[in-house]
């Protein structure tokens, strides 16, 4: 399944202004963050006008990846070949990445206007623009060492970002994550570690041509999955989830929830396609976790008394979705057409959680702004004022429910169409129920917010915009839904 993440040789040589578009998809989300901590913006003009230029940057790659089918970059720094490659994947990954970064940090002026929040949220830029360099390098990595390089760049700035709230509780949550995040990245870094000193290669291409199945693949498999779980708060290690979205802010918790735990998850999938192609039990008994996850992570949601921890206990069930369909991908004796299906069903399911749960998560930020209330029962009646706020947390269900037209459907279809075809009953099972159990958490929050015998609060309003970032991001997974076949085109260039 190597083929399918672009590690091949590329027929095509990037065209020089390929280099430039490279250049400025990495370096300037740098640059725009370290002018902005100097110079906080205080209107989002200067900033969406990076973000317009990030992200015609980020489409004129796609482009490119489309007709070329891939392309490779290498450099040589200091003795150390630092390798990139670009397929349809990556380039979808890369795009939707800058659109929710680039939400996020429209999002940000008029937030830290309401929240007020202090000399502190000028390093919010920065950390922003290292996250978003550092999912592009994870995105793009060709070898080991810009993989590690990516992936500890983000734990990182992750973490930076989770806690610059300063409030008690999101310190406590941020010392948590940091301690975990650094166990993951040691687990990571003993099976990187153990792959170069056996096989002696960084080189992801040509590591897939020397690795044979063994003792060595297994345990490298094993201490990888293990630290790439415990960083994409993968069931059943999904417990330092929650609590750092309580306390953060909410531009953050949209880029982190969108964005951040979907690098680690990526990378798991594409290492143990090079360690452990066409077996049995790994994939298998991250199955069987993932269903576990979809139903503990619905019902935690289900029974959530505040908003926040509904939508992020939320995630935990959907990244089952995810976890359900690995045996689909690396299982042996898999149909090609059941293995093809389950590949663009599961991207496509990933790209559609990305824009709907950073949409859902500004919605409710909007909603707990305007209010001063986190918890359910305390946004009853808030359908009087902030109808908008409310109609755009559900377009984002829409698609986490997985309900037409939306990506969140079309994603699911696919997925269920291969696990029919193959005959995973208990995977077909774990998908129904979780769609119940969406819809059960999802509705219960409306239900508080339509109470029409609710006591009238005050309402504090919000910066202009924020609704329609929001919007733009919610209708954009429904609208990917609609428009599926074009990003199925990208992903299908790995089955040519």
């Amino acid at each position: 399944m190597i083929w399918r993440f672009g590690l091949l040789d590329s027929v095509f040589a990037p065209l020089a202004p390929s280099h430039w578009a490279l250049a400025c998809a990495l370096v300037l989300p740098l640059l725009a963050g370290v002018v902005a901590a100097c110079v906080p913006p205080r209107r989002t003009w200067p900033v969406l006008a990076v973000c317009v230029l990030v992200v015609a940057c980020g489409a004129w790659l796609m482009m490119d990846a489309w007709q070329a089918g891939l392309l490779r970059w290498q450099w040589s720094v200091a003795g150390v070949t630092i390798a990139l490659r670009l397929n349809g994947l990556g380039a979808l990954l890369l795009v939707v990445s800058q659109c929710v970064a680039a939400a996020a940090a429209l999002y940000a002026p008029g937030f830290l206007r309401l929240e007020s929040p202090g000399p502190q949220a000028r390093w919010l830029w920065p950390l922003m623009g290292v996250t978003l360099f550092a999912l592009s390098l994870v995105w793009m990595a060709a070898d080991l060492l810009t993989l590690y390089a990516g992936l500890e760049l983000l734990s990182l700035a992750a973490v930076g970002m989770l806690v610059l709230s300063g409030k008690p509780a999101a310190l406590e949550a941020g010392m948590r994550y940091l301690l975990l995040t650094l166990v993951g990245s040691l687990t990571y870094l003993m099976g990187v570690a153990l792959i170069i000193g056996h096989w002696g290669e960084l080189s992801l291409a040509r590591l897939a041509e020397v690795v044979e199945p063994g003792a060595v693949a297994w345990i490298a498999a094993s201490l990888l999955g293990a630290g790439l779980a415990l960083k994409a708060a993968l069931f059943p290690l999904h417990g330092w989830l929650t609590p750092v979205h309580q306390s953060a802010w909410t531009p953050v918790s949209a880029l982190h929830a969108g964005l951040v735990i979907k690098a680690s998850l990526y990378i798991l999938i594409l290492l143990w396609s090079i360690l452990l192609p066409e077996t049995h039990w790994a994939p298998r008994f991250v199955a069987w976790l993932g269903a576990l996850g979809i139903v503990w992570g619905g019902l935690i949601a289900w029974r959530a008394q505040t908003l926040k921890t509904l939508v992020a206990s939320s995630t935990v069930a959907q990244l089952g979705y995810l976890m359900v369909a690995f045996p689909l991908l690396l299982g042996p004796g898999v149909a090609p057409i059941a293995k093809s299906l389950a590949w663009q069903g599961f991207w496509l399911q990933l790209l559609g959680h990305a824009l709907a749960k950073s949409a859902m998560f500004l919605a409710a930020g909007n909603l707990i702004l305007a209010t001063g209330e986190s918890s359910l029962a305390g946004l009853a009646g808030t359908s009087r004022r902030l109808p908008l706020s409310l109609l755009i947390f559900g377009i984002a269900s829409i698609t986490l429910m997985g309900l037409p037209p939306s990506a969140g459907f079309t994603a699911k279809w696919l997925l269920l169409h291969a696990m029919v075809l193959e005959g995973h009953w208990v995977a077909v099972a774990a998908l129904l129920i979780g769609t119940l159990l969406t819809a059960a958490y999802m509705f219960r929050m409306f239900r508080y917010s339509f109470d029409e015998t609710a006591p009238r609060h005050h309402y504090q309003p919000l910066g202009r915009g924020m609704d329609a970032i929001a919007l733009v991001l919610a209708l954009a997974a429904l609208v990917m839904g609609l428009l599926a076949h074009l990003p199925l085109a990208l992903l299908q260039g790995g089955d040519a």
